[in-house]
C-alpha cells in the first residue's frame, strides 16, 4: 500500500461514520433540536459529535449503554419547544440503533485499515529478509531497504549507524538526508570516547528507543547543542539494532518540516526492520568470515600441493640419477675404448648438469704431467697435455676435495698465490676429484662462461656422487682394457710375459674377490642392523612373511612376535648423550640374544626398538615365559661410560592367527600389545587379545568420525571459570575441548584425545577450537577477564605457531591480554629453546602463559626463572588430598607452592575444587584463585 493510500485510511478512520452521527440523529427530530453523541473503545479511542448545539440538561433526553466490542455510548437530546407526545417513547430505540450501526461500520473500517497495514508491513518485511539473503552489494542492498522504509512511514532522511561497544567505534553505513550536507564512509571507523553525547551516541549506549522532537529529546537528556550533531528536527525516531542484549547499532528517521509525524505503530514498524537489517549485517559477515576461511583452506591446500609437487620432483630426479649411475656403471663392461668412455660418461652428465664445457683431467702414470684424455669446450676446444702447475685442476689433485669458484672467488684464490688460470676465463668453474682408493688420480671439470649460468651446491654434490662411480667404473675399465690387452699380445708374448699374464689374472681374480665380498658386506649391510650387527626390519619382515606363508599349510602351527621397547630411553639420551645410547642399545641386543632360543631371529627395527619371531611354540604361554626371560636379563644393571643404568623393556606379543596375511600386521598388533604393557607400568609383557583388536578397530572408527566433525565443525569450547577463591568473582575461564558426537553425544577429551593424537588430528581440531574461541571472545559479553586455552607440545615444534595464534587474535579484533596458553611442564621439557622462544614472543604481545599441573612433574624451579610463566595451577590431586587421610601431605606441598609463587610473584590457581572445605582449607593456605565445580561445571556460552 502506498502512503497516501495509509494516510486516506487514517484520516478515514478520524473522519468516517461516526464524524456525522450528531446531524443524522438530529434530522429524526423536529427542527431545532440539540443532540451530542459520546463514544469511547480501545480502537476507536474517545469522541464526540455534536449538531444543533449543547443540549439542555434540564429537560434533555439521556440515554448510556455498552455497544458494540464494549463500546461506550451516550446521547443527549434537547429542543427549544416541549418534546411533542410520543417522541419519547420511539426515538431512543432508533436513534440507539442508528449509532449502533454506525459504530459497528467504524469498528470494520479500522479493521480492514489494520489489516492493509499488515499486509504491508508484511511485504515489506519478505522483501528486507530477501535482501538479506541476496549477493547484492552492501551499499545496494542499504539502498533498497531505504525505499522499502520509505514505503512504510516518512524516511526522506534516514540513515543506519552500527556500533562495536569492545573497540569504541561507530560506521555510518548509510546517510541520506535532505538538509544536512554531511556525507558518509561506509568503511570509515569513528572512534568514540565518553565524551562523545549526541542523540545516536545516546541511543547506541542506552538500546532506548527515541521518539520526538530533537530539541525536546535534547533538553530532556541533557545533551548540548554541537555543530557535529546536525540540524534539529521536529520529529526524530530512533530505533537500536540488538542482539543477545548487546546494541550492535541503531536506525533513524527524521522530519525536519512537522511534528507528531511518528507514532507509536511507526517505532514499532522500525524495529522490525532494525532487527532485519541486522540480520542482513550478521549474515553477510558470516559469510564474509566463511570466504576468508575457504581462502585460508585453499591456501593451505595449495601449499600442501607445492610441497607433494617438489616431492615428486626431487623423487623422479633420484630416480634419474640412479639411472644415470647404472648406465656409468654399465659403460665400464659395456664401452668398445676410453675415449668412448668418457664420451658417453660427458652425455649422461648432460642430462643431470650443464656441462657444455667439460673436461676430464689425469695425472700420468709417474705423476709429472697432467694429461686431457677428454675435453669438450667451447673457448677452448684443444686442451693440452701439461706439466703440474698452479691451475684450478691441479688446486683441486692437491686439495682432494671439490672445489665451486665463481669469478670473484676464482680472483681471492689467484691473489693469494694458490691458483693461476690457464685458458679463457670462466665466470664458474667446478671441480671434483675422481679418487683412488683415499689418492686422487684425476678431476672432472665443468666450466660456465656466461653470468645466465652458475653453479650451486646441490650440483657440486651430484657431480661428487657421479665422480665416485665414475672413478670406480673406470678402475675397471681400465682392468678390463689391460685384460684385453694382454690378451691381444698373449701370442706374441707367450714365453716373456708368462708371468706377467699370471699377476695381470692374480690382480684381476683379487678385484673380483674384492667386488664379491663388497656385495657380500652390502647384502650383509642392508639385511642387518649397522650398530648391533642383529638383522633388521627387512630380514625379520622376510623371516615373517616364510612363516606365515608355511603356517597356511600347517594348520597347528604356532609362532609369536615379541615387539619391545626400552623404558625411558630417551631421557639416557637426553642426559647422558648418544654415545651412551648407543652402547646401551648394544648391550640390550647382546642380552636379548643370550635370552633366545637358537633358532629365534632377534632383530633391531630402529630406534631403541627390538623385536623377536620365535616359532615352533607349544602355545601363549611359551610366548610369555620367553618375554619374562627378556626382561628379568634386561633388568640387570649395566656400567655403560662410567655411569650404572637399569634399563627396563616393555613388550608386546602377538600370536600368530589365520586373520594376518602379512608381517606387518603382526608387528602393528605387537606393538599395540607393548604400548599396553608400558600403559599398565612399563618393565612387563601384555599379549594381544581380542579386546586389543577391538580397540584398534574403535580407533579406526573414531578416526573415521573424527575426520567429518572436523569437515563439520562439530567441536567446540565448553567454558569453566577461574574465579576469586573468596568472593566467587570470575577473573577468567578455561576453555575445555568437546566433541558433539552424532551418535555418542557429548564427548569429554579423554573419550577420544589418544586417537587424535595419534593420528596427528588433534593439531587440526585445536586450531579449530582457538578460532572458536577467539571469536567467542569478540562476539560475547559472558566470558569476563581473560580465557585460557590448552596448548599441547606439539604445537610448540611449530615455528609459526606463536605468530599464527596473534594472527588469529588480530583478526577477530581481540586484545591479546584476554587471551592465555595453558601448557604443561612436558611441553618445557620437550623442545626447550624453540618454547621459550614462542612464549617470549606471545608474551611481549601480551598472551601469558599458565603453568598447568604445577606439583605432578618435575616441577623445577629453573621452569619459573627461565620460562615467562605468569600463573601456576596447583593439580587436583592435591586439591583432592585436603580431604583424605593424606590431608598432611597434601597441605605442605601446597603451603610450598604457595610460598614459591608468593615469592616468584606467579598468580596461583588452584584446579578441582568441590567442596566449601577444600575452599576453606585453601583460603587459610593462602591460595588466591580456584577452579572447580563447586562454583561451576564447564558449560557452553548461551546460544552456543
Amino acid at each position: 500500500m502506498h502512503p497516501a493510500s495509509i494516510e486516506a485510511a487514517h484520516h478515514r478512520r478520524r473522519e468516517g461514520v461516526l464524524a456525522g452521527i450528531a446531524e443524522r440523529l438530529a434530522r429524526t427530530l423536529p427542527p431545532g433540536a440539540c443532540v451530542r453523541v459520546d463514544w469511547r473503545q480501545a480502537a476507536l479511542g474517545e469522541g464526540c459529535d455534536v449538531a444543533g448545539g449543547e443540549p439542555r440538561d434540564a429537560d434533555a433526553l439521556q440515554l448510556a449503554w455498552d455497544g458494540p466490542e464494549s463500546t461506550a455510548l451516550r446521547i443527549a437530546a434537547s429542543h427549544p419547544q416541549p418534546w411533542p407526545a410520543g417522541i419519547a417513547d420511539y426515538w431512543p430505540a432508533s436513534a440507539r440503533q442508528l449509532l449502533e450501526q454506525a459504530v459497528q461500520q467504524e469498528l470494520a473500517a479500522a479493521r480492514i485499515d489494520s489489516l492493509q497495514r499488515s499486509e504491508l508491513l508484511r511485504q515489506a518485511l519478505y522483501e528486507i529478509a530477501d535482501l538479506a539473503g541476496s549477493n547484492l552489494a552492501l551499499p545496494v542492498m542499504l539502498r533498497r531497504v531505504h525505499s522499502i522504509v520509505g514505503e512504510l512511514m516518512y524516511a526522506e532522511n534516514f540513515y543506519i549507524v552500527v556500533y562495536d561497544d569492545i573497540r569504541r567505534t561507530m560506521r555510518f553505513l548509510y546517510f541520506v538526508d535532505q538538509i544536512d550536507p554531511w556525507v558518509n564512509d561506509p568503511d570509515r571507523e569513528i572512534p568514540v570516547t565518553r565524551e562523545d553525547n549526541t542523540l545516536t551516541m545516546h541511543l547506541l549506549r542506552s538500546g532506548e528507543t527515541m521518539r520526538g522532537p530533537s530539541l525536546e529529546l535534547r533538553t530532556r537528556l541533557g545533551i548540548p547543542r554541537s555543530e557535529d550533531s546536525g540540524p534539529d528536527s521536529a520529529d526524530w525516531l530512533g530505533v537500536p539494532m540488538s542482539r543477545d542484549g548487546r546494541v550492535a547499532g541503531a536506525l533513524v528517521v527524521q522530519n525536519y518540516r512537522q511534528a507528531d509525524v511518528y507514532t507509536e505503530d511507526d517505532r514499532i514498524l522500525l524495529a522490525y526492520v532494525a532487527q532485519h537489517v541486522l540480520t542482513a549485517l550478521e549474515r553477510r559477515e558470516a559469510r564474509k568470515r566463511l570466504e576468508e576461511r575457504v581462502a585460508e583452506r585453499t591456501t593451505e591446500l595449495r601449499r600442501a600441493n607445492d610441497e607433494l609437487q617438489s616431492e615428486i620432483f626431487e623423487r623422479k630426479r633420484m630416480q634419474e640419477i640412479q639411472r644415470a649411475l647404472f648406465r656409468i656403471a654399465e659403460l665400464s663392461m659395456t664401452s668398445e675404448s676410453l675415449e668412448r668412455f668418457y664420451a658417453e660418461v660427458h652425455d649422461i652428465v648432460s642430462e643431470l648438469l650443464y656441462a657444455r664445457n667439460f673436461y676430464i683431467a689425469m695425472l700420468s702414470e709417474d705423476g709429472g704431467m697432467l694429461e686431457f684424455p677428454y675435453s669438450v669446450d667451447e673457448r677452448d676446444p684443444n686442451r693440452k697435455a701439461r706439466r703440474l702447475a698452479a691451475g684450478l685442476t691441479e688446486y683441486v689433485l692437491q686439495t682432494g676435495k671439490p672445489l665451486l669458484a665463481d669469478r670473484e672467488r676464482i680472483a681471492a684464490l689467484e691473489a693469494e698465490g694458490k691458483v693461476r688460470s690457464h685458458g679463457a676465463q670462466a665466470k664458474c668453474w667446478l671441480g671434483v676429484p675422481l679418487l683412488r682408493g683415499d689418492r686422487a688420480i684425476g678431476v672432472i671439470a665443468m666450466q660456465s662462461y656466461s653470468d645466465d649460468v652458475l653453479f650451486g651446491v646441490s650440483d657440486q654434490e651430484l657431480l661428487t656422487f657421479v665422480a665416485l662411480h665414475v672413478g670406480s667404473s673406470l678402475a675397471r675399465k681400465q682392468a678390463q682394457d689391460r685384460l684385453v690387452l694382454a690378451h691381444a699380445n698373449l701370442e706374441q708374448r707367450v714365453g716373456e710375459r708368462t708371468r706377467e699374464l699370471a699377476e695381470a689374472n692374480a690382480e684381476l681374480v683379487e678385484q673380483i674377490g674384492e667386488r664379491m665380498r663388497a656385495e657380500r658386506k652390502l647384502i650383509h649391510q642392508a639385511m642387518h642392523d649397522a650398530l648391533t650387527g642383529l638383522p633388521n626390519r627387512l630380514q625379520l619382515l622376510e623371516r615373517l612373511g616364510r612363516a606365515i606363508a608355511a603356517a597356511g599349510d600347517e594348520p597347528q602351527a604356532c609362532f609369536a612376535v615379541l615387539f619391545m621397547d626400552l623404558d625411558r630411553f630417551k631421557l639416557v639420551n637426553d642426559s647422558v648423550g648418544h654415545a651412551v645410547g648407543d652402547e646401551l642399545l648394544v648391550e640390550a641386543g647382546r642380552r636379548i640374544v643370550g635370552s633366545v632360543r637358537g633358532d629365534d631371529v632377534v632383530a633391531r627395527l630402529g630406534g631403541d626398538e627390538f623385536a623377536i619371531l620365535a616359532e615352533g611354540l607349544d602355545g601363549p604361554e611359551m610366548a610369555e615365559e620367553l618375554g619374562r626371560r627378556v626382561l628379568s636379563a634386561l633388568s640387570a644393571p649395566v656400567w655403560v661410560a662410567g655411569r650404572e643404568l637399569f634399563p627396563s623393556a616393555s613388550i608386546g606379543i602377538a600370536l600368530w592367527h589365520p586373520r594376518y596375511r602379512s608381517g606387518e600386521e603382526m608387528l602393528r598388533d605387537a606393538d599395540a600389545a607393548m604400548y599396553r604393557a608400558k600403559g599398565d607400568g612399563r618393565d612387563r609383557c601384555a599379549m594381544f587379545d581380542e579386546q586389543m583388536h577391538r580397540e584398534a578397530t574403535r580407533s579406526l572408527d573414531m578416526e573415521s568420525d573424527m575426520r567429518r566433525a572436523i569437515q563439520a565443525e562439530h567441536f567446540m569450547p565448553y567454558y569453566q571459570p577461574i574465579v576469586r577463591i573468596d568472593t566467587g568473582e570470575a577473573v577468567g575461564h578455561e576453555a575445555l575441548l568437546r566433541w558433539r558426537h552424532e551418535q555418542r553425544g557429548l564427548l569429554a577429551p579423554g573419550e577420544f584425545l589418544d586417537v587424535g593424537e595419534d593420528s596427528g588430528l588433534i593439531e587440526q581440531i585445536d586450531w579449530q577450537l582457538y578460532a572458536r574461541v577467539v571469536e567467542d571472545i569478540a562476539r560475547h559479553h559472558a566470558l569476563p577477564g581473560y580465557v585460557a586455552i590448552n596448548v599441547s607440545p606439539r604445537h610448540f615444534r611449530a615455528p609459526d605457531f606463536a605468530a599464527r595464534l596473534l594472527a588469529l587474535v588480530e583478526a577477530a579484533g581481540v586484545a591479546p591480554q584476554r587471551l592465555r596458553v595453558e601448557i604443561t611442564e612436558v611441553a618445557l621439557l620437550d623442545d626447550a629453546p624453540r618454547t621459550l622462544e614462542s612464549l617470549a614472543l606471545l608474551r611481549r604481545h601480551g598472551v601469558l602463559a599458565q603453568l598447568d599441573d604445577f606439583g605432578t612433574g618435575f616441577s623445577a624451579l629453573s621452569y619459573l626463572h627461565r620460562f615467562p610463566i605468569a600463573s601456576l595451577k596447583i593439580d587436583r590431586s592435591f586439591v583432592a588430598g585436603l580431604e583424605s587421610e593424606a590431608a598432611n601431605e597434601s597441605v605442605a606441598v601446597i603451603r610450598a607452592i604457595v610460598a614459591l609463587a608468593s615469592s616468584l610473584g606467579i598468580e596461583l590457581i588452584a584446579e578441582g575444587v568441590e567442596t566449601r572445605h577444600q575452599r576453606d582449607r585453601l583460603i587459610e593456605l593462602g591460595c588466591t584463585h580456584a577452579q572447580g565445580f563447586l562454583f561451576s561445571p564447564p558449560v557452553p556460552l548461551p546460544g552456543g
